[in-house]
């Protein structure tokens, strides 16, 4: 039996993770945390990627098709700009789940509003690192 595939692709400045705002993002970088995640689901393979820049994430998201069976993504700051990003979603089959650490309505106005969304079937937001187990759960069960 094949293992579910799903990559998680992480946007800018989460590369930070464990140094940058701790009492928002928490005190583990995240490839610390993806460990643990690989340990928890040992019957789904994970992959993980992160870039600062908006054209890899693209490029990556694109990538995906037909080699992945979901991905979770945290655009991160591009979640409310990029127009490419979501395009690149709408531009293939693998569902995308959107994942946000901090709870984006309790920010800046200027983070309430996610472009990205309409593309994705779904969002965890200000859950912690948690929503990503809980968005690999969506993808276990579905």
């Amino acid at each position: 039996m094949q293992k579910t595939k799903i990559i998680i692709i992480n946007g800018p400045n989460l590369n930070l993770l464990g140094k940058r705002e701790p009492e928002i993002y928490g005190a583990s970088s995240f490839e610390e945390f993806f460990t643990k995640l690989q340990n928890k689901n040992p019957e789904l393979q994970l992959e993980y990627y992160q870039s600062n820049i908006e054209g890899k994430l693209v490029s990556k998201i694109q990538q995906a098709e037909g080699q992945f069976n979901g991905i979770l993504l945290n655009a991160a700051a591009y979640t409310h700009t990029s127009v490419a990003i979501h395009d690149a979603i709408g531009a293939i089959t693998v569902p995308v789940v959107e994942i946000h650490i901090s709870n984006i309505y309790k920010r800046e106005e200027f983070r309430h509003k996610s472009i990205i969304s309409s593309k994705c079937v779904g969002m965890i937001s200000g859950l912690g690192l948690r929503g990503y187990q809980l968005g690999l759960e969506y993808f276990r069960n579905k």
